[in-house]
């Protein structure tokens, strides 16, 4: 029996083109989120979490469309945030991107990953199925944490909008990555939001 758990950034929002902080999916975005839930519509679900903020929220309910079995349920673990500042081991590089992060959001952020790993990477028994649909970070971090990799290394590894990264544990076993930002179900005009690996 195998635990997965299929990690996904929301679609595109129009925050993104408005500088605001949070704010529905965009046209194209929403277009997004409909692929990816034509994508999922095979697996067997067993919950649908997401991310608190309105692209997440809407994004999920995309997916719920196509599943009503499952209903989307808000999770303030999957919220958006910054999961660590810098460490002794940081490349310099990364140094402009914590100017405009306080000490407050990185404890906080570093609160919550530590509560949602403990919470999501729990094992559950018998074949389990879970979609998270969160931000690019959050999933960073949780990539991270499946790779034991320096705390640092979130910085790393990105997501597009509406990229599907899959990681699974069968029983006995560590987690285990067993995809990242997978956009097999998006047209390359739609495969947007992939990040700068050196935030500036």
């Amino acid at each position: 029996m195998t635990h997965y758990i299929y990690l996904v950034r929301h679609g595109e929002h129009q925050d993104a083109e408005h500088g605001l902080t949070d704010g529905p999916l965009s046209p194209r975005g929403h277009r997004q989120a409909a692929l990816l839930a034509d994508r999922l519509s095979g697996l067997p679900l067993d919950s649908v979490w997401h991310s608190p903020l309105e692209r997440a929220a809407q994004t999920a309910r995309a997916v719920a469309d196509r599943l009503p079995a499952v209903s989307p349920v808000s999770s303030a673990l999957l919220f958006d945030c910054v999961p660590t500042g810098m460490t002794p081991e940081t490349p310099a590089a990364y140094e402009p991107f914590f100017g405009s992060v306080t000490e407050a959001e990185i404890d906080a952020g570093r609160a919550q990953m530590a509560d949602a790993t403990a919470e999501f990477l729990a094992r559950k028994a018998g074949e389990v199925h879970e979609l998270l649909i969160t931000h690019n970070f959050v999933i960073s971090w949780f990539v991270r944490e499946v790779l034991q990799a320096p705390d640092w290394r979130w910085m790393t590894i990105n997501q597009a909008f509406c990229g599907l990264t899959v990681i699974a544990q069968k029983k006995g076993r560590p987690w285990t990555l067993l995809s990242h930002n997978d956009l097999a179900h998006l047209p390359v005009e739609l495969r947007t939001g992939l990040v700068d690996p050196l935030p500036v």
